[in-house]
């Protein structure tokens, strides 16, 4: 008797479909690894393997990824092949959560921003237009330049910002820039970029804490001066 692939399942069984139209949190762990393996065997699907696999390891992953090559080889139809392709995945999974483990920043006020991003922009002879993203807790997310300028002035596209925000989910930015000139103080165009990006990021629900200019051991903050 020949194997279903996972296309053929019933479509109950079908993970590949669930998660584009659901997303992947709404798979079960079974489910996720179902699409790994991409096949089980002549009498259950992959997904119906996969479950007794992790019921063996009492649903932990953690026992899971203790297991080696023959301990999975104890299920019909379970080769080298996936039983590499389960325990390399969780061993991505442990690695990402050794990285998470790693605190990301938080930001509390303008000096924090500033003492993030001097050391960037402090020396430059140029001006450069930076975002910092943020999550709800204040959390750093990324730092992403958006345009360098020339010597006085550059500008920044207020799609970009909010195209960068979107794409790293992040639900708080913070402009920065530096004057290469020493003076810390906004111009016009600071402020109507400013005015700009603010009513845009309401628009989408998204915050935008403060603007930051930075010169060698000076700043300019928006918030601190009451600009937003």
């Amino acid at each position: 008797m020949e194997k279903l692939n996972i296309n053929q399942w019933a479509e109950k069984d079908r993970p590949r479909e669930k998660m584009m139209q659901k997303g992947a949190e709404a798979l079960s762990d079974a489910e996720l690894f179902a699409i790994l393996i991409g096949s089980g065997n002549t009498e259950e699907s992959a997904v119906s393997l996969m479950q007794r696999i992790l019921a063996s390891s009492g649903n932990d992953l953690n026992q899971l990824g203790k297991w080696e090559i023959q301990d999975f080889a104890r299920f019909k139809g379970f080769g080298p092949a996936k039983s590499l392709t389960i325990m390399a995945a969780l061993e991505l999974g442990r690695r990402r959560n050794l990285q998470e483990h790693h605190e990301r920043p938080t930001i509390h006020c303008s000096q924090d921003i500033y003492e993030l991003f001097h050391p960037l922009l402090c020396d430059l002879a140029q001006e450069e237009f930076w975002i910092l993203l943020m999550n709800q807790a204040s959390r750093v997310i990324d730092k992403v330049r958006i345009s360098r300028g020339g010597i006085d002035q550059t500008t920044a596209d207020v799609r970009s910002i909010l195209r960068e925000a979107l794409l790293q989910r992040a639900t708080q930015i913070a402009l920065i820039h530096n004057h290469p000139s020493g003076n810390p103080h906004p111009s016009r165009d600071d402020q109507r970029l400013t005015e700009l990006v603010q009513k845009g990021a309401q628009t989408m629900n998204i915050r935008l804490t403060d603007h930051v200019i930075i010169t060698d051991g000076r700043y300019y903050s928006f918030c601190d001066e009451g600009m937003l």
